[in-house]
């Protein structure tokens, strides 16, 4: 059977994107390895199902993924939509990365990530996460240059605040803030998205089906030592069984309606955004073809009434939070995650 044909999204007046594009960050080896060549063919895979927004960033494998994108993008630069991020300085592993977000690092690291990527611009870029020492507003006055200077085309923040949001927009327009987002990591939904809603900014959905806990094929037993999964909260042992027990019940849902799990997932995603008045692009990640054409399926995968109450629910029962820090990530730093 053809895939579905992959739907445009317009995340800001001058970026139009995929609804499902994919997560670069997988082929520099962050869930397991992958070789260049095998890289290489799941991304031709990926294009041959016409994904054309690929997402990837300057810390992923210290810039193995660009490089590999790089090689990928020859000759068919204008066919992608392409978004990297700077501001997560490289080293010390997940969990003991600090941010940067200064204007002369912007600057310096736009132009390491271009060269990686043989490109002279790219589609978006984000600033990673918020620099705490830096102004947010000299963090987008900086991406904001760099459009003036024609190497980006339009910027996004990742794992901001409402209030940064607001306050990096009034320097200048974003088109996209990217976060996290599942059925099971529901934060930016009190401040986050509301805000996008009002300003006009899409949001792209990162780890949309939890790091692999909401598909059929996850297991407990694939988080072995060295896995970045135990890094967060999530997976820890003493949350995992329970987690992995509500991510059942999405399962069961999905059996019962005939679709992959993870196609499930992707669809209560587009459901609630839609609902919420969103523009919405998710970019879920894996090393292999066939995961990838079952997230495609949630582009046509419908939700009925008994789904829709059984996945709302699971996110007031998930067991640690999902990050590893909540001052990380914007629902930390909003007070809807990690407290006392």
């Amino acid at each position: 059977m053809p895939a579905p044909a992959i739907p445009s999204v317009q995340l800001g007046p001058d970026l139009t994107a995929d609804a499902l594009g994919y997560g670069a960050m997988s082929i520099a080896g962050t869930y397991g390895n992958i070789g260049e060549a095998e890289s290489l063919r799941l991304l031709e895979d990926v294009r041959e199902r016409g994904v054309t927004f690929i997402d990837t960033a300057n810390l992923y494998g210290n810039g193995l993924s660009e490089q590999i994108l790089g090689t990928f993008l020859a000759g068919r630069r204008e066919e992608f939509t392409i978004a990297t991020k700077v501001g997560i300085v490289p080293g010390g592993g997940v969990g003991k990365r600090t941010a940067r977000g200064d204007a002369a690092y912007i600057k310096e690291q736009i132009d390491l990530s271009l060269q990686r990527l043989g490109t002279d611009y790219v589609d978006l870029y984000y600033l990673h996460r918020v620099d705490p020492n830096v102004p947010v507003e000299e963090s987008a006055g900086a991406l904001g240059e760099l459009v003036q200077a024609g190497k980006v085309r339009t910027i996004g923040l990742s794992e901001a605040t409402a209030e940064e949001i607001r306050r990096a927009h009034a320097v200048h327009p974003l088109a996209a803030v990217q976060s996290e987002w599942s059925v099971l990591a529901r934060d930016v939904e009190r401040y986050v998205l509301p805000t996008l809603a009002e300003l006009g900014i899409g949001f792209v959905a990162y780890s949309p089906v939890g790091r692999g806990l909401l598909t059929d094929r996850f297991s407990p037993d694939q988080i072995g030592e060295g896995d970045t999964r135990l890094a967060f909260p999530w997976f820890a042992a003493e949350n995992l069984p329970h987690n992995d027990a509500l991510a059942g019940r999405l399962r069961e849902q999905a059996g019962r309606l005939g679709v992959p799990a993870a196609a499930l997932s992707l669809a209560w995603l587009y459901a609630k955004a839609g609902s919420l008045g969103v523009a919405l692009s998710t970019i879920p990640g894996t090393r292999y073809t066939d995961h990838f054409d079952e997230l495609l399926a949630g582009l046509t995968a419908e939700l009925d009434a008994e789904a829709s109450s059984v996945l709302d629910g699971l996110a007031a029962e998930v067991r640690g939070d999902r990050s590893f820090d909540p001052s990380w990530v914007s629902g930390g730093r909003e007070g809807l995650i990690g407290a006392a």
